[in-house]
């Protein structure tokens, strides 16, 4: 019996086979790590254009100082597979990317609080306020609100500490007790202002006719508290307390006195032509009292002011 042999050649022949197999399948892997690792160096070039100083809390510095060596130690190896280390990169790339997207907006949001703040400079407005514990650091520009005109506040009384020889006099002067409280709140103010106490009967008699707004007093109280102002020299504190008696009730008993008083407080204050029209009002709504009672004060002011 022949034995037949096998060619010598086949086992080269399959040999090359494998070779080119292995050879066809390493050339994805090495086209992959190519294109993560110039993924990996852009990334850490745009860290570096954001973060200038390096942050570590961003990216991991490229030279770390060399750590003492460790013993040693007799451990089982542990391979990966080249799928295991990319999808590795990969966690690694998203988180980074994360961190950027993040940054990005911070910035984004802080620099259009500047420009808001320079365009509300630059147009005489009052820039936005920035509160250091609002998410994006900035707090939104409030609506301009619009102007409103105050009125003047009433004057105040006088501020200063009485001597003790005023505050003698003051308690001095006695309070009726007749029985009608309102009443001896009035005529207590009264006695105040005719003795001279002008601020002490300002306070006394705003507190009547505050107190006691539908007694029968309570004309003579505003009357004479507008008076009180008036010899007090604030001509403006008593026109208001006049002009409200008379509007109030135009046909009470100090109605028509306030109306020449306010015409009083006018020439005071230069005003010819309110001071007119108060003279006008007071000639054609209380004839009687201009030929009668007021007539003395009636012509009086008329001589004062040309109303013609």
């Amino acid at each position: 019996m022949k034995w037949i042999s096998a060619p010598k050649a086949a086992p080269k022949a399959i040999l090359g086979s494998l070779s080119a197999a292995l050879i066809f399948v390493s050339v994805p892997a090495a086209a992959q790590d190519a294109r993560l690792d110039r993924i990996e160096r852009q990334l850490n070039a745009l860290q570096r254009a954001v973060f200038p100083g390096g942050d570590g809390r961003f990216f991991e510095p490229e030279i770390t100082p060399e750590t003492a060596a460790n013993p040693q130690v007799n451990t089982p190896q542990v391979t990966t597979t080249a799928l295991t280390d990319v999808l590795a990169r990969l966690d690694a790339i998203e988180q980074q990317l994360a961190r950027l997207t993040a940054a990005t907006e911070v910035n984004e949001n802080a620099l259009t609080s500047l420009e808001e703040r320079v365009a509300a400079m630059e147009t005489g407005g009052s820039p936005p306020a920035v509160a250091t514990n609002s998410p994006t650091g900035v707090i939104p520009v409030p609506e301009e609100t619009a102007e409103v005109d105050l009125p003047e506040p009433p004057p105040q009384p006088e501020q200063n500490a009485p001597s003790p020889e005023r505050l003698a006099a003051v308690q001095a002067i006695a309070k009726p007790a007749t029985g009608d409280q309102g009443d001896d709140e009035y005529v207590y103010g009264f006695r105040l202002w005719d003795a001279g106490f002008y601020p002490e009967a300002q306070q006394q008699l705003a507190m009547f006719v505050e107190q006691y707004p539908n007694h029968w007093r309570t004309t003579y109280g505003r009357n004479l508290l507008g008076r009180a102002f008036l010899d007090a020299g604030e001509p403006r504190a008593a026109a208001t307390h006049f002009f409200e008696n008379y509007q109030n009730d135009n046909s009470a008993a100090r109605a028509p006195d306030s109306l020449l008083y306010l015409a009083e407080s006018m020439i005071a204050l230069g005003d010819t032509r309110r001071a007119c029209i108060a003279l006008a009002e007071f000639g054609d709504g209380y004839p009687a009292l201009a030929v009668g009672r007021l007539s003395g004060m009636y012509e009086g002011l008329s001589g004062r002011v040309d109303c013609n």
